[in-house]
């Protein structure tokens, strides 16, 4: 079973006006088979939590420390964090060109593996993981997100997500930009995953929509860099109603 523990974790980031503190000391820990989700208003640090764990060169910890299954995760590089069994769907996937889903999706699977996996049974999972996602089969033979739609780069998240096979996934924004129909089969996909591997799953999100359809054990809101209340499903409903003002001085204005 793994366990990604997040201790403390104090992240900086460089702008135009100086080293600004953006995560102050954030505690979480998600194990295998637990679905958490981190709600709060823009701002808040959700994707700069996402983007640490990962291992972007942007951010720069400060404090604390992240260990999956009590190794140093940020002694690991990009790749090494990977090939542990982290994976990071991105709320902006980014385009590759010049190189196909089919071979972007094989050389991932290889470089996590250690060996590249059977010509016959690849192709099998492949085209059975494309058509649950409702993804044109052509797909397979574009440029990686290269002129995809919002919800085609999503679906292809997923599909790395189901083939890739991690421990923990982070999902930032998943839900951005996509239509009901794209939610649902994204969602699905996220569920599948689940069920068969035992994933621990990290869903950011900014409302409730997906909630629906992948059901958080845990709830976490993040409001200026810290998590300022946990609880179950009901407190997601409670931010639906009710919104973010309660965890802000009377008369600061939400941001976004």
């Amino acid at each position: 079973m793994a366990v990604l523990e997040i201790r403390d974790l104090h992240v900086t980031v460089e702008t135009d006006e100086g080293t600004t503190p953006i995560l102050n000391g954030v505690n979480l820990t998600i194990n295998s088979d637990e679905t958490h989700a981190i709600m709060g208003p823009n701002g808040s640090g959700k994707s700069t939590l996402a983007s640490t764990i990962a291992g972007h060169p942007k951010y720069t910890v400060t404090g604390g420390t992240i260990t999956l299954d009590g190794e140093d995760v940020l002694e690991m590089s990009v790749d090494e964090r990977a090939r542990a069994g982290l994976f990071l769907a991105m709320q902006y996937p980014v385009e590759i060109p010049g190189v196909t889903v089919t071979n972007f999706l094989r050389t991932a699977k290889t470089a996590i593996d250690g060996e590249a996996p059977s010509i016959r049974t690849w192709t099998k999972d492949v085209k059975e993981g494309m058509a649950n996602l409702r993804m044109d089969p052509k797909f397979a033979q574009r440029n990686v997100n290269e002129g995809f739609s919002g919800g085609e780069k999503k679906r292809h998240e997923i599909l790395q997500l189901e083939l890739l096979k991690p421990q923990i996934a982070i999902l930032d924004e998943t839900d951005s930009g996509l239509d009901v129909d794209a939610l649902k089969i994204v969602s699905e996909g996220v569920n599948r995953a689940k069920e068969n591997t035992g994933l621990g799953v990290l869903l950011i999100t900014h409302y409730t929509r997906i909630l629906r359809y992948i059901k958080p054990q845990f709830v976490h809101v993040m409001v200026k860099g810290k998590i300022a209340e946990e609880g179950g499903p009901e407190l997601a409903e409670r931010l639906e109603n009710e919104g973010y003002a309660a965890y802000l001085p009377e008369g600061a204005p939400l941001e976004g």
